[in-house]
């Protein structure tokens, strides 16, 4: 090729204009779907903004009802007066200095200025890094806690302190996916974490069905029908998920179905991943108590010492609500010392998780005991909390059981109920016409005629032929009565719309 030919071949005119662009990006990035995030979450954005700008007119509704993500204090939930009295003393910890205590001391009660005061001295500056596996006090303090609740030893060193539980799953995931070929058994429905991340490390998803006619309950033998399936195409199945309580389902695991899933995946040598950021979402306690699966193993016995757990929790959800903190952390039982090391390098490559989050999980672990002076207003906060949750989730399950063509089942823990809703033939045929699920054109046409954002259960797995759509019931019980009548009548103006 001559001289003049090259430099026409390599001319500034005859290149892209970009180097990046949707054909060129990492083919797994685009695979990735978000639906609590996705089309109904945009398009409720987009209707605020037009509302806030005087377009009211547009719509039978002023404001906009976010039910499509569990994010408490966007719904209005008060955050627990402690910890944020913590919060703001390590922020700007002059306000502890000699000249200022007196002033302080009218505004925050002892024990709230002495946890600061020692958190400060453990910690130093929270603008510093801190130990890349999270602060060792905090998590010395989470060994504890999950030895309290347990009553079987927890170590530290097998602790991290993660941004939130959902970086530690995507961390924990990433580990185990060594290869495209490694399959991770998942729940059908399934919060869309798990698929996205499969997605964007490029591994299989290995669905297993809950059962919604039995309160969305697990049979060990979907769980074997599954791992065959998924065996009898060549995959390498190393993992299962469980969420307990459920999400979106809102169920919570018996004991003996815990020993049995536990029993499963020892059989099978299959790693299990307890998503447990809603064990205070319980609303049954004396009929669904929740247990932990680190607990439950432990209870049986020697012979699974070797077992391979990976537990998490998180600030995000319980009567916390801390969602942007981004607190969580998860801990390693029976993981071989060599991993643990691996997972620590992982950790190192961000240097640290957010220190206001690891603040936040020290005080969901150790907050305010009887004996000290916040216990009361604490236990007050968490239980008004509680009480009004329950009866949200009571009153939704209820609104939803009354609309034609709908069931639901009742929430048993965690924050949503997930009914299930028989579409008119003519309704379908209308959305696979516009090119959508069922489900998802139902949950646009809810956006648009009431305000309220629910996410449809085409996003997280549902049963073929069935539809469905999820729905926290985190809004104010102030709104309650309207939310329903505006449902309600949506609902009834749907159906005439597409009656057969």
């Amino acid at each position: 090729m001559s001289v003049s030919n090259f430099a026409q071949q390599a001319s500034p005119a005859s290149k892209p204009s970009k180097i990046l662009t949707y054909e060129t990006i990492n083919s797994h990035v685009k695979r990735v779907e978000y639906a609590v995030r996705g089309e109904l979450a945009i398009s409720a954005e987009r209707i605020k903004d037009e509302l806030s700008n005087g377009y009211s007119h547009n719509y039978r509704f002023d404001t906009v009802v976010n039910c499509n993500i569990g994010n408490p204090q966007q719904l209005k939930q008060k955050p627990i007066t402690f910890f944020r009295q913590i919060a703001s003393l390590v922020e700007y910890p002059d306000l502890l200095s000699p000249e200022n205590r007196k002033q302080i001391e009218s505004l925050y009660p002892k024990d709230a200025i002495e946890r600061a005061q020692m958190l400060l001295e453990k910690i130093g500056s929270i603008g510093a890094y801190s130990h890349s596996q999270g602060i060792p006090c905090i998590r010395n303090n989470v060994a504890k806690f999950i030895e309290e609740r347990d009553g079987y030893p927890a170590e530290q060193s097998n602790i991290f302190l993660t941004q939130g539980a959902s970086a530690g799953v995507q961390n924990v995931l990433q580990l185990i996916i060594a290869h495209s070929n490694v399959g991770i058994m998942i729940p059908i429905p399934q919060y869309p974490l798990y698929t996205a991340t499969l997605a964007l490390y490029d591994a299989q998803p290995v669905p297993y069905y809950l059962d919604e006619e039995k309160d969305w309950g697990l049979d060990i033998s979907q769980l074997t029908s599954s791992l065959s399936a998924g065996r009898s195409k060549g995959l390498d199945i190393r993992a299962l998920v469980i969420i307990n309580p459920g999400n979106p389902t809102g169920q919570c695991l018996t004991e003996q179905n815990m020993r049995e899933i536990i029993d499963f995946c020892h059989n099978e040598r299959i790693i299990l991943l307890a998503d447990e950021v809603y064990q205070t979402n319980i609303y049954l306690p004396a009929e669904r108590p929740f247990h932990s699966f680190k607990k439950v193993l432990r209870s049986m016995g020697k012979k699974y010492d070797q077992f391979e757990l990976f537990s998490f929790h998180s600030v995000s959800k319980g009567m916390i609500g801390e969602c942007g903190r981004r607190g969580g952390y998860y801990e390693c039982t029976g993981i071989d010392s060599h991993v643990v090391n691996e997972l620590y390098k992982i950790a190192s490559v961000s240097l640290c998780p957010n220190i206001q989050g690891q603040i936040m999980v020290d005080l969901m672990v150790q907050p305010p005991k009887c004996e000290d002076e916040s216990y009361a207003l604490y236990q007050k906060e968490l239980s008004k909390i509680y009480e009004s949750l329950r009866r949200r989730s009571i009153k939704l399950s209820e609104c939803f059981n009354q609309l034609e063509g709908v069931t639901c089942n009742n929430a048993q823990g965690s924050m949503y109920l997930f009914p299930r809703i028989r579409l008119p033939q003519k309704a379908i045929e209308a959305a696979r016409q516009a090119g959508r699920q069922p489900d998802e054109s139902y949950c646009l046409a809810m956006l648009n005629a009431t305000g309220v954002c629910v996410v449809p259960g085409s996003g997280f797995g549902q049963k073929d032929g069935t539809w469905h759509f999820r729905s926290t019931f985190l809004p104010p019980e102030g709104l309650f009565d309207g939310f329903c009548d505006r449902l309600q009548n949506f609902h009834h103006e749907f159906f005439e719309k597409y009656r057969d």
